[in-house]
Formats: C-alpha cells, structure tokens, sequence
C-alpha cells in the first residue's frame, strides 16, 4: 500500500479521474454515509458534493488528506488534523479513515491507522484522538481492536451527533 498527501489546494480542481475515485470511494460506504448524514442521499453521491466536503475538511490549516492506494486502485483515505480547534485539546485528530467497500477486512484500514499514527508518533505527538458516531458500533469495534480507548461522549463539533471521543497514547 501506497500512501500520499493530496497535494490539491482546491479540491474543485481535482482532476476528474482522481474526483471519480474518490467519489467511488465515499459512494461505496452507503451504510457509514446513511448513519453519518453527510451526504442528503447516501445512495446517490455526486462528485461535486464529493469536493465540497474535502473542501470543508481542508479549510482547517492543519488539515491531511491521505490516499491510499494498493495495485494503482484509490482503496482508503484518511483525513487528519494536526490541531484541533480547542486549544485546550493537546492531541491530533484523525477524522475520517474510509475503506473502499469492496476493500473492507483486507487490512487496509487497519495499516492506513498505523500509518497516520507512525506519522504523528514521528513528530512527538503524544497521542491520537478520533470520535466514532455512537450509532457505529463496527467503527468502535474496530478502534478498540487497535488499541483505542473511549475518554469522553460528547456531540460532534459541526452536526451535533453523539460521538465516543477514543484515544490511543502513541
């Protein structure tokens, strides 16, 4: 597996064959984009609305897109913040780790996690913390497997959805 930054400053000027994998990819994960409601029709995402949500993710300063690639083929991507938005919060952020559907349990979502947490590890960050919807228990599942541990409940920042806020000391 090969990862790389997405090096666009704009996600509107993705080039189109990178825009069709990416919204390949987010399309794939009907079941995640119906519990997250990120998409008005979790069935029938469009590219343009692909780019406008890595756009919202990437107007934060400290924000990474990863891609992930096995064999040429887009299989994952991960979204981190380097700060977040409260200052009083010490650890980076991964916000979205996604696994093309037909991808999932070939453990690229597992080495895409130990990726972003080799890198952060890499710049003294002492931990990393993500929050998994409450109603996705396969996403807990999964974070716990690899060493996560939940701190704290709390609603999302941007939608209000009730999230575990998990953390693991790198």
């Amino acid at each position: 597996m090969i990862v790389e930054p997405l090096t666009a400053k704009d996600p509107y000027d993705l080039p189109g064959p990178l825009l069709t994998e990416l919204t390949g990819l987010y399309a794939s994960n009907v079941e995640f984009q119906q519990l997250s409601g990120d998409f008005p029709e979790p069935d029938r995402i469009r590219p343009e609305q692909v780019a406008a949500a890595l756009a919202d993710e990437l107007a934060h300063p400290d924000a990474e897109v990863l891609l992930a690639r096995s064999e040429g083929r887009l299989v994952a991507l991960a979204i981190t913040l380097a700060h977040h938005p409260d200052p009083a919060d010490p650890d980076p952020w991964l916000g979205l780790l996604m696994v093309h559907a037909d991808a999932h349990r070939a453990g690229f979502g597992r080495r895409l996690a130990r990726y972003v947490e080799d890198s952060f590890r890499s710049r003294d960050r002492a931990g990393l913390r993500l929050a998994v919807l409450e109603n996705n228990p396969r996403a807990f599942a999964f974070w716990t497997a690899l060493g996560y541990e939940e701190i704290a409940r709390r609603p999302d920042r941007v939608h209000g959805r009730p999230c575990v806020v998990m953390r693991k000391a790198l």
